[in-house]
């Protein structure tokens, strides 16, 4: 493990998930909020800019000989344990891994909160015209089976009209600001780590991401003032999240309903 980066908010460290988790106290943490791996780099094709490319988004994506229910099990077992009584998981997932996500959250001792639909309103053609267009993701917000989940109901209902906000959330893919200092093939809009984190965390709450990639999480922890702890496994993404933190100040914040 490596410390690559370190402010007053945000600490970036070159680790391995798992490694990083393990090396953690017992209820040290207050949420955590990632973007595992979805195993989908399989040499098939997909599709970016209305051009066929390939869908392998590098080693760390592949399945190999992992199995893949052990492995998000393994995430889920460990996020339980650090996580304070009272504390919170935000999980994204696709439809060909959020299932056995949420099929394995309340196994470990979890209790789903909200299934959060984001929305792209932008979203690459299905190449195949063979089913429906792949335009959502989920985001499974969970709570320790009897834990008190922080929940900023006030801010929430004042950002949206001074309206109870629903769990469909409606954003275009991620823009050029958040790709200035390069990209990562699942990178997630700024606008909803900044709702995600707004929604259940307050000025004392310490921030985890085990899978950190880019730095999304960890620059909306530094525009809210929130402290981060970012972890990745892949050295150039990192270099690109810790660009990204110090330049914090130039990130525009996309448009989210």
């Amino acid at each position: 493990m490596e410390q690559v980066y370190g402010d007053n908010n945000v600490k970036l460290v070159l680790a391995d998930a798992f490694e990083y988790l393990t090396s953690l106290p017992d209820k040290s943490i207050d949420v955590i909020a990632t973007d595992p791996p979805y195993f989908l780099s399989n040499g098939g094709m997909s599709n970016s800019g209305g051009k066929q490319v390939s869908v392998n988004k590098g080693e760390w994506d592949e399945k190999g000989d992992v199995d893949v229910e052990a492995f998000y099990n393994k995430i889920l077992e460990e996020s339980y344990r650090v996580l304070k009584d009272n504390g919170t998981l935000w999980i994204f997932g696709s439809m060909h891994n959020i299932y056995i996500i949420g099929y394995l959250l309340p196994k470990v001792g979890f209790k789903i909160l909200n299934n959060i639909t984001w929305q792209k309103s932008n979203p690459a053609p299905n190449l195949s015209r063979r089913m429906f267009t792949h335009s959502t993701e989920t985001i499974l917000w969970a709570k320790k089976k009897d834990g008190k989940q922080l929940f900023n109901y006030d801010h929430m209902r004042k950002i949206n009209n001074h309206k109870q906000m629903k769990d469909v959330w409606t954003t275009s893919t991620i823009n050029k600001s958040e790709k200035r200092f390069g990209k990562h093939p699942t990178q997630k809009p700024l606008a909803v780590m900044i709702r995600l984190l707004e929604a259940s965390t307050n000025n004392k709450s310490l921030v985890l991401d085990p899978f950190v990639g880019s730095g999304t999480t960890a620059v909306a922890g530094k525009l809210l003032n929130i402290r981060v702890i970012g972890v990745d496994s892949e050295k150039d993404f990192l270099d690109i999240a810790k660009h990204r933190v110090e330049d914090f100040r130039n990130e525009k914040v996309g448009k989210i309903q």
